[in-house]
């Protein structure tokens, strides 16, 4: 019940936020999602027996969220940062595991989000095709876990989520082919068909791949879950895991295709 009335208060409020708030609004949003999640995957790291990111890594990936398109020279000097500052840590046999995780997380996390942000700003559809990025998951996950807890026997992945199931897994994907198809011919009926259920298809796999990569992190640092923010969700990187791999999937696809 917890889960279904948390997912109640998100759904519209990210709906809203995603298709009509202003830009400023958008990034204030996204922003503070992005850093809820980054401390969440900092206790993961930490579980892991690995230095926990500190504040320049929080104040680095903020900088990530606004800078232009394109700015490559920004993510090597991170790593140059980053790895310099492993220096000051007092057992040197942790600073390249400290310095690894804290850029993984900063590109994980906030480059993901960057990606929503990109998506976003492409003209003149970007609101629609970011909220397509989220609603994949959304859908597949209900499909699947429908599906899943009615007919799964097959396991997916038992070491790291044994409750997924392949039946499950189809039942997600069907569901976020058809949803796209017609979702994308409502909105951008220019969009080929194809296109349509490869952008689909896509995004519902790569969320799926994001869901059990966060599950292997939770599973290594010995946690069930990211976080307790999100009643019967647990953390938001738990409720978000799906979507920092298919949005910057879809945003990809859509500049291959060359929507942007």
């Amino acid at each position: 019940m917890k889960r279904i009335a948390t997912a109640a208060v998100l759904i519209p409020l990210i709906s809203y936020v995603v298709l009509l708030s202003p830009q400023w609004l958008f990034l204030a949003v996204t922003a503070i999602i992005a850093l809820f999640c980054f401390h969440e995957y900092a206790g993961i790291v930490a579980g892991h027996g690995i230095q926990r990111p500190g504040p320049v890594s929080y104040a680095a990936g903020l900088l990530l969220l606004v800078l232009p398109s394109g700015d490559w020279l920004f993510v090597v000097l991170l790593s140059l940062l980053t790895l310099a500052l492993m220096l000051r840590s007092a057992d040197l046999a942790k600073g390249l595991p400290g310095a690894a995780g804290a850029l993984l997380g900063i590109i994980y996390v906030f480059g993901a989000w960057r990606a929503a942000v990109a998506l976003r700003s492409l003209p003149p559809t970007g609101a629609y095709w970011l909220f397509f990025a989220l609603a994949l998951n959304w859908i597949g996950d209900t499909a699947a876990f429908y599906v899943g807890s009615a007919i799964g026997r097959h396991k997916m992945a038992p070491r790291l989520s044994p409750g997924k199931s392949w039946e499950g897994s189809g039942a997600s994907l069907a569901a976020s082919l058809g949803f796209g198809f017609f979702y994308i011919g409502w909105l951008m009926p220019a969009v080929p068909y194809f296109q349509r259920l490869a952008l689909a298809a896509l995004g519902n796999v790569a969320g799926q791949l994001g869901d059990l990569v966060e599950s292997s992190m939770k599973r290594g640092a010995g946690v069930k879950d990211s976080g307790s923010l999100l009643p019967g969700h647990g953390g938001w990187l738990d409720r978000v895991d799906s979507s920092l791999f298919s949005i910057p999937a879809v945003y990809a696809l859509l500049i291959l295709l060359g929507r942007n």
